[in-house]
């Protein structure tokens, strides 16, 4: 059991936001549990980590079920007995169709993710901070400007990124008595392997379709390594990180 160093935890670690906030994080000193779906790339991260002289350990992890979740947190709390930061990043999204014309299996894969998934890491991290000693830690969780307002046709991923915040808030206010805080970070168009094609073009508001400026993800990493580097005594509840152009504030 390793206790001394600071733990952190990143869902969705294997690649775009996820994989640039464990290496920020690990650049910081921290301890970096990788989880997500894929083995191969948590495991090559893993390994770039040891050839610096890091520690990133890959644990990998289907969020959506439960037992897999469990396992994670077992698995921490049996190697390093506690664990300080958790970022719950992990998530997918839906096509952009009218509803109507949504399979319903989009509709159960995003809800499943985005929202089941948080609440199972934050449950089991919720648990963990309150045994370990000294007790408390930093639950993060990944939201989106869609959690303040839709793009066209995206009401599962908007309706998913509105119960983050509200599971965000919740846990913030539960986690006082335990010293467990709870943050939000809102992404807007940074630019990842999954989002290169909003440079492209993206339906707007208006019904026309338009390219959108983009922002390097290392804002988003570097935004998050920040609010991980806070006393318990701080907090950044919520944090909006956007490309400074993109068609967020103002009229459609």
């Amino acid at each position: 059991m390793i206790a001394s160093r600071k733990i952190a935890l990143v869902t969705g670690a294997g690649s775009g936001v996820g994989r640039l906030t464990a290496l920020a994080l690990l650049d910081d000193g921290w301890t970096v549990v990788l989880a997500g779906r894929r083995p191969e790339p948590l495991q090559t991260l893993a390994a770039e980590a040891a050839e610096r002289g890091q520690h990133a350990v890959a644990m990998p992890t289907d969020v959506t079920d439960p037992a897999s979740v469990q396992a994670l947190f077992d698995n921490i709390e049996s190697e390093f007995g506690r664990v300080d930061v958790v970022f719950n990043n992990a998530g997918v999204n839906a096509p952009a169709v009218p509803m109507d014309e949504l399979p319903l299996d989009k509709w159960f894969n995003v809800i499943n993710t985005n929202v089941t998934g948080v609440f199972l890491c934050a449950r089991a991290a919720f648990g963990l901070m309150r045994r370990q000693s000294p007790q408390g830690g930093r639950i993060m969780n990944n939201g989106s400007i869609s959690a303040h307002t839709p793009r066209p046709f995206t009401a599962p991923y908007t309706a998913s990124k509105h119960a983050v915040t509200g599971i965000t808030k919740a846990l913030a206010l539960d986690g006082r008595a335990y010293n467990i805080v709870a943050s939000q970070i809102d992404i807007g168009n940074a630019l990842t392997e999954l989002s290169e094609r909003m440079t492209r073009g993206v339906l707007q508001a208006n019904g026309t379709t338009a390219p959108e400026p983009m922002m390097d993800a290392k804002h988003v990493a570097n935004a998050v390594r920040h609010m991980a580097s806070l006393p318990l005594e701080a907090n950044v509840l919520t944090m909006t990180v956007m490309a400074s152009n993109m068609p967020f504030v103002g009229r459609g």
